[in-house]
Order: C-alpha cells, then sequence, then structure tokens
C-alpha cells in the first residue's frame, strides 16, 4: 500500500515545540515535493510549509514563519515539522501531502497524496 504516516501531534501549552513527522511508504516518494497543511474545526484547510525534493527551496505561510521548520530526509523516506513556539491558533489537524505533478505548491491541489492527519491542540 502507498501510502502517506503522520506522526508527533499532541496536547501541548503556549510556548512548548512539537516535532511532527510524515513517514512514506515507497522511495519514489523522496522524489517529490511534500507539504504540510492544517485544518481547524470549521475552516478550509491551510497551507503552512512545502519544501522542495531536494530540501533546496523551503516556503512557509506568514502566520508560522520563523517558528516552524520544515526539513526531509530522502534516505528514510521522511519529512518533518519542527514547530516551535506554538499558539493556540496553530491547533488543527495536520496533514503531510505529497505531489507527482509540480515542483512545489501552497495550494492543496496539486497535492495527490496525503496522509492521515495528526492532531496539534495548544493550550493556554
Amino acid at each position: 500500500q502507498v501510502q502517506l504516516v503522520e506522526s508527533g501531534g499532541g496536547l501541548v501549552q503556549a510556548g512548548d515545540s512539537l516535532r511532527l513527522s510524515c513517514a512514506a511508504s515507497a522511495r519514489t516518494f523522496s522524489t517529490y515535493p511534500k507539504g504540510w497543511f492544517r485544518q481547524a474545526p470549521g475552516k478550509e484547510r491551510e497551507f503552512v510549509a512545502a519544501i522542495t525534493w531536494n530540501g533546496g527551496n523551503t516556503y512557509y505561510a506568514d502566520s508560522v514563519k520563523g517558528r516552524f521548520t520544515i526539513s526531509r530526509d530522502n534516505g528514510k523516506n521522511t519529512v518533518h515539522l519542527q514547530m516551535n513556539n506554538l499558539k493556540p491558533e496553530d491547533t488543527a489537524v495536520y496533514y503531510c501531502a505529497a505531489s507527482s505533478r509540480v515542483l512545489v505548491s501552497t495550494k492543496p491541489g496539486p497535492y495527490d497524496y496525503w496522509g492521515q492527519g495528526t492532531q496539534v491542540t495548544v493550550s493556554s
């Protein structure tokens, strides 16, 4: 089965840190750009961060820039999202995604592979 699986979510207090991981089941994913999106209750799915296949370029939403860092290890077929200085507004289900069609994207449409999501809850 070809899939992406997120892990690392949890319940933390404002100012704490979490490290999310996304594991890919096939080595072909190592050549795909990866993105992180999040969705809070009652809101649309929102772009968080993205990285090109070789890690040469990264992209961040303004709301997380300077606090979150996306990285990837193609040898282990994983992508990570280091989340520092978490805020209550970061509370959401976080999804890992990969695209076989584009170099990189800040929109969900071009991503054709998605994980099941991992819950991040930040209390004040």
